[in-house]
């Protein structure tokens, strides 16, 4: 973990302060890192579209000899123990209360600035016109992501008309993914360990022909297989499980965006609160 923290920010550090090209290319391997395992100097230079000098001289500037070094570093990463949730609160169980604080808000503050990553924006932005000409956005997220799809849906509905509750019954994300469609779009959103139902009804909706926006850990993540559009969470930090707060904001970014571009939204959100208030959803005084 704190090789691979190391290296983020050995990699924001380029993206803040390199050359254009450099920190350019700084940002994409952040949204990319595992990408670096597997591929060769021109073979990341192809996905990257940057000239092969350019992974060499971020290897160099990055601290490594070269190229294959860098390489090195990051296939140790991927080849470490999956974390336990156990093992994050024995490793809480030794932290001082200052030490949580400080590592926890340093990682929050380094996840959303590596969301925030021109080429991750830049993907968001794709999304955001198909969101509206969807036919229907379903939702899907169980336990702790429930909350997080939950709001995207709950918020959703407000403003727009093709917006699906997310299913919380038994047996309902079956039954709800199974009459999804090619117009379709599915947001799911799941983490290592990874939830079974997310990543059956994730195949589910690729079977039928529907476009599925995974939210996850990493593009080796099983619903960013096949997916339509995937945007990767940083989610490292002390917490007890894996911080969440970059999904939120992802969601965020992505209603108020819609929001911006639609012609009914705000007449649709007004209609709902001012249906909520006629009948006292809303406390007054």
């Amino acid at each position: 973990m704190e090789k691979y923290k190391e290296i983020r920010q050995l990699l924001i550090g380029v993206v803040e302060d390199g050359t254009p090209t450099l920190s350019s290319f700084a940002a994409w391997i952040l949204d990319h890192l595992n990408d670096v395992a597997f591929q060769s100097i021109r073979g990341l230079a192809t996905m990257a579209e940057v000239n092969p000098n350019t992974v060499t001289r971020l290897a160099r500037e990055l601290g490594y000899d070269g190229y294959e070094a860098f390489r090195q570093d990051v296939r140790s990463l991927l080849n470490r123990p999956r974390s336990q949730y156990s093992d994050r609160a024995q490793a809480l169980s030794q932290k001082t209360g200052s030490d949580i604080w400080q590592e926890a808000l340093f990682s929050s503050w380094t996840n959303v600035e590596t969301l925030f990553t021109r080429e991750a924006l830049a993907t968001l932005d794709e999304c955001v016109d198909p969101l509206l000409e969807a036919k229907k956005v379903y939702s899907l997220g169980v336990r702790s992501c429930f909350s997080i799809a939950h709001y995207f849906s709950y918020a959703g509905a407000m403003a727009f008309d093709n917006f699906v509750h997310v299913p919380a019954m038994p047996g309902a994300i079956l039954d709800q993914i199974s009459r999804a469609t090619p117009d379709d779009i599915v947001v799911a959103i799941t983490y290592e360990h990874y939830s079974s139902e997310v990543v059956r009804a994730c195949q589910v909706a690729r079977d039928a022909g529907a476009r599925v926006l995974a939210l996850t850990d990493s593009y080796q993540s099983p619903i960013a297989i096949g997916a339509w559009k995937v945007i990767r969470l940083p989610m490292s930090g002390p917490q007890l499980m894996p911080s969440l707060t970059t999904a939120f904001i992802t969601c965020e970014l992505l209603l108020s965006a819609m929001t911006a571009r639609s012609p009914n939204a705000a007449e649709n959100v007004a209609k709902f609160e001012s249906a909520i208030s006629h009948y006292g959803g809303y406390f007054k005084d």
